[in-house]
């Protein structure tokens, strides 16, 4: 008998570590993991468009009173900071940190726009699920945020520019490189 109880016990075993493996394995990833897959991809495609749009059409505006090419990159890179300051507990951005006269060549806005997002992936890591949940002074005003909404918030944000991007792309006869067809 005592073989026997061995036998079912050491099954019993087997089935709960199974059924723990596999309801891990199904489980969605958490709050930071989410964000951070969104915020990589944003940042990817956005680094793409800065890198591929011609230098020589950096200064293009659709019409006069839009940012330019560059502008637009600008100000959505210097805009995460939001997120990335109020996480680190500093200070909102000021202008400087989107100046087209700071940023002049198309090397020094890809760069500007590959930190702003490495940066921001750095916080979103080391705050993980539990710092994303950290109520933060919302830089915009208004009450408090948690730092996960304004994540998503500056993810809207830059978002939105990207589907500006997309149209000065085409204004200007090119095609965006999420548009083209792949191999």
């Amino acid at each position: 008998m005592n073989g026997w109880r061995m036998c079912i016990s050491f099954a019993m075993i087997v089935a709960l570590g199974a059924v723990a493996f596999a309801q891990k394995a199904n489980s969605a990833p958490g709050n930071s993991a989410e964000l951070l897959n969104q915020w990589n991809n944003l940042g990817r495609k956005l680094t793409a468009m800065a890198e591929d749009f011609p230098e020589e059409k950096y200064g293009f505006k659709p019409v006069p009173t839009v940012r330019s090419f560059a502008e637009q990159m600008l100000h959505m890179a210097g805009s995460n900071y939001l997120f990335t300051n109020a996480a680190l507990g500093q200070a909102p951005p000021g202008p400087e940190s989107e100046s087209p006269e700071k940023y002049r060549t198309k090397a020094e806005v890809i760069g500007y726009v590959k930190k702003c997002f490495a940066d921001g992936a750095a916080v979103i890591r080391s705050k993980g699920d539990s710092g994303l949940n950290q109520i933060v002074k919302n830089p915009e005003g208004g009450k408090p945020i948690r730092l996960l909404g304004l994540g998503y918030s500056l993810l809207e944000h830059s978002g939105e520019h990207y589907g500006q991007l997309v149209v000065y792309y085409r204004i200007a006869g090119l095609v965006p490189p999420e548009s083209r067809p792949t191999k």
